[in-house]
């Protein structure tokens, strides 16, 4: 069997005195954040495999992880917390029921057939966690298992660097597998094939780990398809979810309900976007960068639209519109207008800047954002508006087409 290896991590234990999670917008002052450092599961991609692992090109590992932790130490710089997924995930795989959930999770037996699945699981069973997290994100090809007892079929018809786990090269975008509302996280249901166990380790941490022992749930992985990257908490209270190719309209409205029921918002934006890959959530058309600021890429500027849902008094919901989304938004948020900021100067630099996630930026507090360095004038623009840009190197990290905003998911902000 191939040794994988450990995956790197820097960050302390959680102790009992952390604060508590809480995310009420997107722009109020950024105090922890949970980042996945790329590691060995982006080494599992090939020319063969990267399509259908969501990558549009190879990236070189090694760069990629120098500009994450750029990303990171900018972070830490600004005076926020970062939590990485691979140590949460080890710490929170000492406990027999994370293990288990884990292990269910990755071994698949109608892929690989009962007899397989059993011998697999049985060996998972055995590695200490570290080891355990290293195959549960970079995945195990079918040379890398266990030495076989007995024949068969299934090793026999598969090559040796076949997957007989997949690898997880989208951990990377921390964003779209849970997202925190309030006090409580919506983990994600996943729509892509590749990407579907994510959830289940977002899920795991969640329930397993001490800092999150008393964390609540505002959505459940196993609901209608709903991404985090489709989820915008516009003010307190107020949500816009996109509906496109990751989430899908049951998925919106089923998240609708379960805020309302608990509380958490009193209106949620329903925003239709584009169902193609340049588009795959809202946060790669619009986010906000300040307390009534977005920047937008100008080609959906005034034909995004929003159904408005709302609570009816009676356990359901009141569907209104569509309206144009800017309108809806300022509305439901209760103020004039919201200010935009186009991407780009001319059409041609917009959709170039937008490709390259110029409107995924990461606000770490009103009027300052994390950005790519390279959308050269989507920067020049936020900064003639008074938004403050901390630009990092993204050339490696956006080769799974994402930016700032998607390899973050805040776990606490403070009030506006």
């Amino acid at each position: 069997m191939v040794t994988l290896g450990a995956v790197t991590s820097d960050i302390s234990s959680a102790t009992d005195f952390s604060p508590a999670p809480r995310v009420d917008s997107e722009v109020g002052p950024l105090r922890t954040v949970l980042l996945h450092r790329p590691g060995l599961e982006l080494k599992r991609l090939t020319p063969r495999n990267n399509d259908q692992l969501l990558f549009d090109g190879i990236p070189w590992v090694g760069r990629a992880q120098e500009e994450h932790d750029a990303f990171a130490e900018t972070l830490r710089s600004r005076g926020v917390e970062v939590l990485l997924l691979s140590t949460l995930l080890r710490t929170s795989l000492e406990d027999q029921r994370a293990r288990a959930a884990g292990i269910y999770a990755a071994v698949d037996e109608r892929q690989l057939g009962i007899d397989l699945a059993d011998a697999l699981r049985s060996h998972l069973s055995t590695l200490v966690p570290s080891e355990l997290a290293t195959v549960l994100m970079a995945g195990m090809t079918f040379e890398e298992l266990p030495a076989a007892e007995g024949g068969s079929l299934v090793r026999h018809m598969h090559q040796p660097h076949d997957f007989a786990i997949a690898p997880l090269p989208n951990l990377l975008f921390t964003r779209d597998s849970s997202a925190w509302v309030a006090d409580r996280v919506a983990v994600s249901s996943l729509v892509m094939p590749a990407r579907r166990r994510e959830s289940s380790i977002t899920d795991l941490i969640y329930a397993y780990h001490p800092r999150f022992a008393k964390t609540s749930r505002a959505y459940g992985a196993h609901s209608a398809p709903l991404e985090g990257g489709d989820v915008l908490l516009l003010s307190q209270g107020v949500l816009a979810i996109g509906v496109g190719e990751r989430t899908t309209p049951a998925g919106a409205e089923s998240f609708a309900r379960s805020v309302f029921l608990d509380g958490l918002a009193h209106t949620v934006l329903a925003v239709p976007i584009a169902q193609e890959r340049a588009t795959m959530h809202l946060d790669t058309v619009c986010t906000m960068v300040d307390r009534d600021a977005v920047v937008m890429y100008p080609a959906i500027r005034d034909s995004l639209s929003a159904f408005t849902l709302r609570p009816d008094g009676a356990g359901g919901v009141t569907v209104d519109g569509p309206s144009p989304f800017l309108d809806a938004a300022a509305t439901a948020m209760g103020i004039e207008r919201l200010r935009v900021i186009d991407t780009g100067l001319d059409a041609v630099t917009a959709e170039r800047e937008q490709w390259d996630d110029g409107n995924n930026t990461l606000a770490v507090a009103p009027g300052v954002v994390v950005a790519y360095e390279r959308n050269v004038e989507t920067n020049a623009r936020l900064e003639d508006a008074g938004i403050e840009v901390l630009r990092i190197s993204g050339s490696e990290l956006g080769s799974g087409r994402g930016g700032p905003r998607c390899m973050s998911c805040p776990v606490l902000r403070e009030a506006l």
